[in-house]
């Protein structure tokens, strides 16, 4: 589900935006989709032990971000992404994806513990003290999505720009508070979207997709559905 969203992100630029780009830069995209489309196929059909698993996931991730710098539309070099840094974050890029991550994790902990799932026992994420591993699991499907294409909104629209973040000692990059506050309303309104559900075939809003994966989920472990069905967006 993560590897087909990152891929549907890219894809989407590649509709909307790939007549602007060099014939290089498009080609270069093109390729990194039909990796990936690889990737999901041995994730689906191949070995699927989780050590696996976490490879393609892997593999997919450096691929998806080494054509992030294409999606951002903006110019100022300030605003560039230089490679998926996290704690701490070492470009305003990074700052911008870490704080929308951890919305992210707050609403999938929650909606695991609505359905009476543990957070702290992952699948995927191993298991550590006071690490929400399950959340983690969930969320990855929903990161592309409700995180990344929000960040890239967020830059390319212009609502945040370079003096929204701050460089500080031992090169920590964070946003400023003014800058948190305009991500949360964007936050709260992107939520509100609503894309189709390709296994409830429906429409539902985006801010509810954690809690419908969070149920699906439960109703696995449980017993009551063969397989977890991932979200797909389209």
């Amino acid at each position: 589900g993560k590897v087909a969203n990152q891929r549907a992100v890219l894809m989407r630029a590649l509709r909307d935006y790939g007549t602007e780009y060099t014939p290089e830069t498009r080609e270069r995209v093109e390729q990194t989709t039909h990796c990936m489309a690889r990737i999901i196929q041995q994730a689906e059909f191949g070995d699927e032990t989780p050590d696996t698993l976490r490879g393609l996931e892997g593999e997919a991730a450096s691929l998806y971000f080494g054509q992030f710098n294409v999606l951002i539309r903006v110019t100022e070099p300030e605003m560039r992404f230089r490679g998926r840094s996290r704690r701490p974050p070492l470009d305003a890029v990074n700052a911008l994806l870490s704080f929308l991550y951890t919305l992210l994790t707050h609403e999938c902990r929650s909606a695991l513990e609505s359905v009476g799932l543990d957070p702290a026992v992952g699948f995927l994420h191993r298991d550590r003290p006071g690490r929400p591993s399950l959340a983690l699991d969930l969320m990855e499907e929903m990161r592309p999505v409700l995180a990344d294409r929000l960040a890239l909104s967020l830059i390319n629209r212009r609502q945040v720009d370079p003096k929204d973040f701050e460089t500080r000692e031992g090169g920590a990059v964070m946003m400023r508070d003014e800058a948190r506050r305009t991500v949360l309303t964007a936050w709260q309104e992107r939520k509100r979207d609503e894309p189709r559900h390709a296994f409830l075939e429906e429409t539902i809003p985006l801010g509810l997709v954690p809690w419908v994966q969070a149920l699906l989920l439960a109703r696995h472990v449980r017993g009551d559905l063969d397989a977890y069905p991932p979200w797909f967006w389209s």
